[in-house]
């Protein structure tokens, strides 16, 4: 016997498995992948009670030898299974912590693996899967996470990326490292806005908006450990760059809550560096629209001849899901939804944090107004009765909260020109923000004709009205770079948050 085994080299027939045992630590290995050749790899490595198990499940014996190489050398206990069926018993037994499974197998497929391994929460509640597949089908990604998997991987497979993601996945079960230190940091953090892109309908750069920014609708909301960022106009570009620098190569859990599909709330998403990156995670959120479903309306955006990647070749892990209920989770944050006057499907968001409420209405018409100028109705008084109660519905829905985000795009004069264009002007929505007693207005969806100094007018007459009215609101128009800390109050922490949630 070699001096270096110190052990054991026995085959089982009746299971079809190698044990080698070395002192402390049992590898397993398949008998059709049984040689010497093997061995000097395992004389290089250092066993202990510790050692991380992977369970090898896939029908490609060339694929998981080369594996087994890999995660030999990098120290990892292998088991290998050729087919569904043999690695959930292998898994039940072993209790591997992380399973490797192969999307389209003989006997029981990947979607199925997955599923069983998660109905055992008892035995294998700390397992983590990785479906390996040849398919680039996003379709495929999307159910491969519903059904249970932590990361998705395309062949062929990169050793450095494996081996990273199958480290991170350990440590964040293991121990207390640099993933799960930095969410508890930030759950102990008060909650705070930043303002990524305050401009509606176009970007527009130049010396004439670099007070208040030219990027399109975007902004960033931290509160319980959950980053959740609101649309993905072009100024979701910026926040990605600063996301990467701050997480330094750790995994991010993003959510992005879309208020609706117009071009100018997602036309910064395909920039969105985190989704190109296999350790990333990206929940997106939203309403089905009028013509289309979510999901196809962002894919198409991406597809040629409009762009150079199509979304289901992206390398990081995004789940889109179309909200049925108005009342749901992200994490620890309760979120309510309000559907709002504005051509196809479009909804604001009222996002309860320890801080206070943050009401998020970026593209809004008011009814009052809007009506007023119908001047074709038969009925005038039953008109503006039925558009003054849809306003009081608005009211409820923004009432007593710490902040208001809302579409302000034009002034008194401006308005008359483009009503019904599904834009508000600031003067109807400083009045909706009086009347349901906001703390704080942000002026938000500045137009693209708009000049900074012509904004900061905008600004000086709401702050007018507001003081005619003897009301203590703050008024200030969004900006990019812009950044507000909410301290924890009593009252919003025990205030009623929504509970209802498939996102959460």
């Amino acid at each position: 016997m070699p001096p270096w085994t110190n052990g054991v080299l026995s085959f089982n027939n009746g299971n079809g498995i190698c044990y080698l045992k070395l002192r402390d630590t049992e590898m397993c290995l398949t008998k059709s992948d049984m040689d010497l050749s093997f061995l000097p790899k395992v004389q290089n490595l250092r066993f202990n009670r510790l050692m991380k198990t992977v369970l090898i499940i896939d029908d490609d014996r060339s694929l998981r030898a080369t594996l087994s190489s890999w995660l030999l050398e990098s120290g990892w206990r292998v088991l290998e299974a050729e087919d569904g069926e043999q690695g959930l018993a292998f898994a039940l037994q072993h209790r591997p912590d992380v399973v490797l499974c192969d999307l389209l197998m003989p006997r029981c497929n990947g979607f199925h693996v997955c599923r069983s391994i998660r109905s055992h929460r008892d035995s294998l509640s700390n397992t983590k899967i990785i479906v390996t597949t040849g398919s680039a089908y996003a379709t495929d990604r999307i159910n491969a996470f519903e059904a249970g998997a932590d990361e998705y991987m395309v062949k062929p497979i990169d050793p450095d990326i494996l081996l990273t993601l199958m480290d991170n996945l350990v440590k964040g079960k293991q121990m207390v490292g640099d993933i799960s230190e930095t969410t508890l940091e930030r759950r102990n953090q008060p909650p705070r806005l930043k303002f990524w892109g305050v401009r509606g309908s176009i970007p527009t750069p130049g010396p004439e908006t670099v007070f208040y920014g030219g990027n399109t609708a975007c902004v960033e909301v931290r509160a319980e450990g959950e980053i959740i960022i609101l649309d993905a106009g072009t100024g979701i570009r910026p926040l990605g760059l600063s996301l990467i620098e701050e997480f330094k190569g750790r995994s991010m859990d993003l959510t992005l809550l879309i208020s609706h599909t117009h071009w100018d709330h997602i036309q910064g998403f395909p920039f969105f560096l985190p989704v190109y990156n296999p350790k990333h995670k990206i929940r997106i959120l939203g309403y089905e629209g009028a013509r289309q479903g979510l999901e196809s309306t962002l894919f198409a955006q991406m597809e040629s001849p409009y762009f150079p990647i199509s979304l289901r070749d992206v390398s990081g892990h995004i789940t889109v899901e179309e909200l049925k209920d108005m009342d749901f989770n992200i994490g620890a944050v309760g979120v309510r939804a309000e559907l709002v006057n504005h051509p196809g499907i479009c909804s604001s968001y009222r996002i309860y944090t320890s801080g206070g409420s943050i009401c998020y209405l970026p593209d809004v018409e008011l009814f009052q107004p809007q009506r007023a100028q119908n001047e074709e109705s038969p009925d005038k008084l039953a008109e503006q009765k039925f558009a003054s109660g849809q306003d009081d519905k608005l009211v409820e829905f923004i009432k007593d909260a710490e902040v208001l985000i809302i579409d302000a795009q034009y002034d008194a004069t401006e308005y008359e020109a483009h009503v019904g264009w599904g834009h508000s002007c600031l003067e109807d929505s400083v009045r909706l923000a009086l009347r349901a007693n906001v703390k704080r207005l942000f002026l938000f969806h500045h137009d693209p004709a708009h000049a900074d100094e012509q904004i900061s007018r905008m600004v000086a007459r709401a702050r007018e009205m507001v003081e005619e009215q003897g009301s203590g609101m703050l008024v200030e128009a969004a900006r990019e770079g812009y950044e507000l800390v909410l301290e924890p109050t009593a009252a919003a922490a025990n205030s009623v948050k929504p509970r209802i949630s498939a996102a959460g």
